[in-house]
């Protein structure tokens, strides 16, 4: 069975980098009917919390990315990797340095100026030493030959061992570092495929020998490119946009959130909008990009429109309503699905969607002043009143009938359907951009419509 994992450092919010990492793995478990598996990888003490952890497994449910097994915690497994460094330890295959900084620094120093790359020495690889003396564990990397790992995307990658440095695995205060530790946990929770950034192609010579020494067997590897921004440069930790949450808090889909992710560096022909179940049934490895991906804020907001449109008109209602909810408490469900229709073709994300609602839940019309100022006037009254006059007569439940009415008295009144319907908008809302008038008018009713109209052309 396939089996991938996402693997976080608790140390943060989740971003955009991690979230495709997230859903790469993801989708390839589910197009493969294998499994999901979360860890977090929170060995370091310092900047791990627990509010981050917290905010990586609400954005993973946002973005309906459920998990098979998880999430496990490094932090609870000390006692499992300290067994395998000692294993090593016993099989000759790592040792006890007790270089100082000093010795480290100078060894460094004379290597770059002999122009060789600057590594450790191996001074105390073949040597006993006082264990009661400060010290790390270093693994006994190969030093002649190769180290030859197959990527999907870039065939085979291969390293000469002699560039490879003997690891630390262990430091001085006892804690094992990341390169064991991520070999142990994915051979003991049987990872069989892992997908992640291209900055850990370095890393995985390094780890094949790891599991060679262990006497695991390797997973296979895909490393996929960089998220760039809109500048070009990598996508930052530090850019607003790109926490997964703060595109929930602006309104975007998860939905829209997740083909933007697939589409940055995975392609399936000219296709653009894919549904989550459209991306699981049409997903490979294959067909992932090594060229950077760029994250553009305009192709999200398209895509959120898109997915705002394919929605069905219950579940965008209830993903609006916290929205909606924060504006308006007295907010119902009944109500978002009689706006819903109106609003759903003109909004781009759900903070959109629920400013288009004020018109509804405003207790009293409150007027931009330059809107007031233009179509709330002494030349438009006998507008605002011929339209008072339509909908006692026609009502308000009959768009069409309405509208048609409308345009009648425009014509009767010498002027252009803008210059009856405008004015009409301002004092329905307030405001000069909203939904269709006729539509506002059905969902307030006749008697609220006739009274806002009413009070405006008093004024």
């Amino acid at each position: 069975m396939i089996k991938t994992r996402f693997a976080p450092s608790p140390t943060g919010a989740l971003h955009l980098g991690g979230a495709r990492t997230a859903l790469f793995n993801w989708l390839y478990a589910r197009n493969q009917k294998g499994k999901f598996v979360l860890r977090m990888e929170d060995t370091d003490k310092e900047r791990s919390t627990q509010e981050s952890v917290d905010e990586i497994l609400e954005s993973l449910k946002w973005l309906g990315l459920d998990i098979d097994e998880g999430p496990y915690y490094q932090s609870e497994r000390t006692e499992v990797y300290k067994e395998k460094v000692e294993k090593l330890l016993a099989d000759g295959k790592a040792y006890r340095c007790y270089c100082t900084k000093e010795e480290l620094d100078a060894a460094r120093q004379a290597m770059q100026k002999a122009g060789k790359k600057p590594m450790y020495n191996r001074k105390c690889r073949d040597k006993d030493g006082d264990q009661s003396k400060p010290h790390v564990i270093r693994f006994k990397m190969p030093i002649e030959g190769g180290t030859v790992f197959h990527d999907t995307l870039r065939g085979d990658v291969k390293t000469k061992n002699e560039e490879l440095d003997d690891l630390i695995i262990r430091r001085t205060d006892g804690n094992v570092t990341y390169n064991l530790v991520v070999v142990v946990d994915d051979a003991e929770m049987g990872i069989t495929d892992i997908v992640r950034g291209d900055y850990h192609i370095a890393n995985t010579p390094k780890q094949l020998n790891l599991y060679k020494a262990l006497g695991y067997s390797p997973p296979n590897f895909t490393h996929v490119s960089l998220i760039l921004g809109n500048n070009k440069k990598r996508l930052s930790k530090r850019d607003g946009s790109g926490s997964v949450l703060s595109l929930r808090n602006k309104g975007f889909l998860p939905s829209a959130v997740v083909n933007m992710l697939a589409r940055l560096g995975w392609g399936y022909g000219d296709e653009e909008v894919f549904t989550v179940d459209g991306l699981i049934g049409k997903f490979s490895l294959r067909n992932l990009t090594l060229s950077p991906a760029v994250f553009n804020d305009e192709k999200l907001a398209w895509l959120n429109v898109q997915h705002i449109k394919l929605m069905d008109n219950e579940k965008l209602a209830e993903a609006a309503m916290p929205f909606v909810k924060a504006k308006h408490q007295n907010a119902t469900r009944e109500d978002m699905l009689k706006l819903i229709p109106m609003l759903k073709e003109r909004s781009r994300t759900l903070v959109e969607l629920a400013s288009g609602t004020d018109f509804f839940f405003a207790e009293s019309v409150v007027f931009d002043e330059k809107a007031k100022a233009k179509f709330i006037t002494k030349e438009t009254k006998p507008a605002l009143k011929e339209a008072i006059k339509l909908i006692e007569e026609l009502g308000v439940t009959d768009s069409e009938k309405l509208n048609e009415a409308f345009k009648a008295s425009a014509e009767k009144l010498s002027i252009k359907m803008k210059a009856m319907a405008q004015p009409v908008r301002v004092a329905l809302t307030g405001k000069t951009v909203s939904p269709g008038i006729f539509e506002m008018m059905s969902a307030l009713g006749k008697e609220e419509s006739l009274k806002r109209i009413g009070m405006a052309s008093s004024l």
